[in-house]
């Protein structure tokens, strides 16, 4: 069987104790397979949902072997350029790297650049890394809707680091810690305040902040970034008492800083493992998805009866003209979903 047709078998049959599960799983370590794996799991179709939850229910036992790392930073930061610096060294050592980019989607047209891999050309072309655009839609914090799903399936097809870029838009990257086992905060030099564009909930998120554009001219200024956002994170309550978040200063053009940027990342992610804190860090992470994706489903609900948007827009329409308040219109639209009537 081949890795498209194995993907497409898996996508459509649910395997039983008789099916052999690993040969259409193992599929996903080839690329086409999974790029079709993920434009399943991403697709809004419903009539593609439930193929995607077989394939992803399968998969399931394969997962959680890989390093999560979640990268993010205001817009300009360098964080594509750090990224393919970053990467390229993982592949380097024989590591196998997924990206995932997430593009923010224009709110009047819906649409995303996804350009991601042509920021990161050299990091596309290494044949140990794969790059996926995504675009972030309506989710909030940074993040895609499915990119949970995708991470998923990368541990299943084998990959032992995978990055979840965020969209970067300032102190709404929170989605991302939920999603990871690292959060890494990219911070430019030369800006003037450089906290002034890092709000405190952001901070306190990350488990290490690295101060870009760390040569030339600009060098002067990364020291003095790195030493006022050190002080920073010694004045805030640390993530975990014994593992203090540090701030170290890098150059993707130059190579400055990546292994030592590497080597922290591996120490916290380690020193996790050892204590057991990674597994209850995961299970934390998936309980607070669990809650997420049933607060989705209640709206996709509510929206797909006729008669419950009907009264959803009636209510909408008292709020926006101050005839309601937000939540009295709520709690009205669910105890008619309750009922299965109409508000």
């Amino acid at each position: 069987m081949g890795a498209t047709e194995a993907i497409q078998y898996g996508a459509n049959m649910a395997p039983t104790e008789h099916q052999d599960r690993g040969t259409w799983v193992n599929a996903l370590t080839d690329r086409r397979a999974f790029a079709r794996a993920i434009t399943l799991v991403e697709s809004t179709r419903a009539e593609d949902r439930a193929e995607a939850e077989t394939l992803l229910t399968a998969v399931l036992p394969r997962t959680g072997s890989a390093m999560r790392l979640g990268i993010s930073g205001a817009p300009g930061v360098g964080k594509s350029t750090f990224i393919e610096a970053f990467g390229l060294h993982l592949t380097a050592q024989g590591k196998r790297v997924a990206v995932f980019a997430i593009d923010p989607s224009s709110r009047r047209g819906g649409g995303s650049i996804l350009g991601d891999k042509t920021r990161m050309a050299g990091l596309a072309r290494e044949p140990h890394a794969f790059i996926r655009p995504s675009p972030a839609g309506a989710t909030a914090g940074g993040v895609a809707r499915r990119t949970r799903e995708c991470l998923l399936l990368a541990e299943a097809a084998g990959f032992d680091v995978v990055i979840v870029e965020t969209v970067g838009v300032g102190q709404s990257e929170t989605a991302v810690a939920d999603m990871t086992d690292v959060f890494v905060l990219l911070a430019a030099p030369g800006g003037g305040d450089d906290l002034q564009g890092i709000k405190r909930g952001v901070m306190e998120l990350a488990d290490l902040v690295l101060v870009t554009k760390s040569d030339g001219d600009l060098i002067p200024a990364a020291r003095r970034a790195t030493a006022d956002l050190s002080a920073a994170l010694h004045l805030m309550r640390p993530k975990y008492r014994d593992l203090p978040p540090v701030a170290l200063a890098v150059s993707a053009l130059e190579g400055k800083g990546i292994v030592e940027a590497w080597s922290a990342m591996t120490r916290i992610h380690a020193a996790l493992a050892e204590k057991g804190r990674l597994s209850s860090l995961r299970a934390d992470q998936a309980r607070r998805w669990f809650w997420s994706e049933v607060q989705a489903l209640l709206g996709e609900a509510i929206l797909s009866d006729s008669a419950l948007s009907a009264s959803a827009t009636v209510l909408e329409d008292d709020v926006a003209t101050g005839v309601a308040l937000p939540h009295a219109a709520a709690r009205k639209l669910l105890a008619a979903f309750r009922g299965g009537g109409t508000a």
